[in-house]
């Protein structure tokens, strides 16, 4: 059997980062990549990597021409919301090829944009192809792993997730919707206007769980709070200056029969143990039995994200056709052996 063939659209933190893993898997190749600012170059220059027994990939801005490499599957690593890479999918998916993007709304698409959701499960159809939003969060850790351990209780009474972690590990894009870097009142305006997206993904892991357990969420609302820093920060692609923002606390709640059901509560920001923060991932569910979860420190949320997609890889393949969240697929699972084993098309 032919090897799995991956190609990448976007070759930032994420996109470069998923080329490495999978140029250290069985039975995968990367047979394309696109990126607009690369163009020419190849990926193992960009890495910084030996290439070694593995063809070379020259990055190409020509979207159609790397799709001419026939592949299986395309990571699409490029934007946040489903709005802005939906044309994206289409166009990968009108050309036969499934897909796993790492917008955080595709990870329920529905929750805030049910007609193109409809409109990506019926071109996925279609073409006979499969398209999936993951991540690690939305993705896994605020939702997925939540809807997994209500599994284990006979009833659920309140769900709490919190995750507070480093951002220092995102590129540029990632800070920009952060806020890393402005002033305070720039924050509070962006806030105001719109303009800061700070964590996008809330509203799709509530009504993941909420549809998971079968609590209708009639209601959401979300809160953004700068983080302000009193040293200087510097991570790879973001940099704050003392008295600056240098990350964003997120909060927000899903409401079932007029009252709080699902609490989300999520401050990131880069370099977080410069100032004491200790990272952690923490699911609270008061019910029967009660469940509480500590994971110490985080999920690093970079190579989470980055392990999520790949290791999906053979689970949108063998998928039947349409549009996936991580409910309908089996659990993600790391893959240390040949990936076309577990490929059943």
């Amino acid at each position: 059997m032919e090897k799995v063939k991956v190609m990448l659209w976007g070759f930032g933190a994420m996109g470069s980062g998923m080329a490495k893993m999978l140029l250290n898997k069985k039975g995968v190749e990367i047979v394309g990549v696109c990126n607009r600012s690369k163009n020419g170059k190849s990926i193992f220059e960009i890495m910084n990597i030996e290439r070694g027994d593995h063809p070379d990939v020259l990055i190409n801005s020509d979207i159609e021409e790397v799709m001419n490499t026939n592949p299986d599957i395309a990571l699409v690593a490029t934007d946040s919301y489903t709005e802005k890479t939906f044309s994206k999918l289409k166009l990968l998916m009108e050309n036969k090829i499934n897909v796993i993007s790492t917008a955080e709304e595709m990870a329920y698409p529905s929750a805030q944009n049910p007609e193109l959701a409809e409109k990506l499960d019926a071109i996925a159809k279609e073409n006979n192809v499969s398209v999936l939003g993951t991540g690690i969060n939305p993705g896994l850790i605020m939702d997925l792993l939540v809807v997994c351990l209500t599994g284990a209780m006979t009833d659920v009474e309140h769900i709490e997730a919190e995750r507070v972690n480093s951002l220092s590990p995102f590129g540029a894009v990632v800070m920009e919707e952060q806020g890393v870097g402005i002033k305070v009142d720039e924050f509070e305006k962006g806030v105001k206007e719109g303009t800061l997206a700070g964590h996008v993904g809330f509203k799709e892991s509530i009504h993941m769980i909420g549809d998971a357990i079968g609590w209708p969420v009639e209601k959401f609302e979300q809160q953004m709070k700068p983080i302000v820093t009193s040293v200087d920060r510097k991570a790879p692609h973001g940099f704050a200056k003392a008295g600056d923002v240098a990350g964003v606390n997120m909060t927000g709640q899903g409401y079932v029969d007029g009252e709080v059901k699902i609490d989300m509560k999520h401050p990131q920001q880069i370099e977080p143990e410069m100032e004491g923060t200790n990272t952690g991932d923490y699911i609270r569910i008061k019910g029967t039995p009660e469940i509480n979860m500590a994971i110490n420190p985080e999920v690093e949320g970079g190579l989470g994200t980055i392990a999520m997609c790949v290791n999906m890889i053979p689970h949108v393949i063998n998928a039947h056709s349409g549009l996936k969240t991580m409910l309908d697929l089996p659990v993600p699972r790391a893959i240390m052996g040949d990936m076309r084993k577990l490929i059943r098309k």
